[in-house]
């Protein structure tokens, strides 16, 4: 993957972050017609939050996006029973939007910029013991019932992994979400979750 790129977008409001998986249904023909290409190209898209407007575009009505997001690749399709496709995404790499517009399609495509450390298959960092309670909650996360059925691969002695899983799994609102993917420095990133685990701890 070169550092700029051109890729299509699909807002939503979820945060995907690198190492995450994300199940969809498409339905819309302009998702359906971009599935179709990344298969066939084995290529994928970007996923990005919403900041106002909805999944589903009416007419006359606008998106507007935050301009972090994570590279996806489809790692599982299936028809649905309701007749749908469903997809399973596996996050990639995060990437920042430089231009973004409309294309003729309905799609919203961007050039980006991939983060050379925040991606999968970057080299590890090692846990420090001081984190081993979050490593803890992690894996106590990992066996509820809805975690269990993504099966993620997750190293628990990678403090990008804790930081991603982390971020994608504990009760925050989606905003505070967006910010912990916001940050480059996985320092940072992991100081913060600890900050609002004990202030979810506190609130309990």
């Amino acid at each position: 993957m070169t550092d700029k790129q051109e890729i299509s977008l699909f807002p939503l409001r979820v945060v995907l972050f690198p190492g995450g998986r994300l199940d969809l249904q498409i339905f819309e023909q302009r998702y359906l017609d971009l599935v179709s290409n990344c298969m066939k190209n084995d290529t994928g898209f970007g996923v990005c939050l919403l900041k106002s407007g909805e999944e589903f575009i009416q007419g006359g009505s606008k998106q507007t996006i935050h301009r972090t997001g994570t590279y996806g690749k489809i790692v599982d399709w299936d028809q649905l029973e309701n007749g749908l496709l469903g997809i399973t995404v596996e996050g990639m790499s995060k990437f920042r939007i430089g231009d973004c517009w409309q294309a003729d399609t309905g799609l919203l495509q961007a050039e980006v910029e991939f983060s050379q450390i925040d991606g999968v298959g970057i080299e590890s960092i090692p846990l420090d013991d001081q984190f081993s309670g979050l490593s803890d909650l992690l894996q106590n996360l990992e066996n509820h019932p809805l975690v269990e059925q993504k099966n993620l691969s997750i190293d628990y002695d990678n403090l990008w992994d804790l930081g991603w899983r982390l971020s994608e799994l504990i009760p925050i609102e989606i905003e505070q979400r967006q910010h912990l993917l916001e940050l480059d420095d996985p320092w940072e990133r992991i100081e913060s979750i600890e900050q609002l685990v004990s202030d979810l701890a506190n609130n309990s």
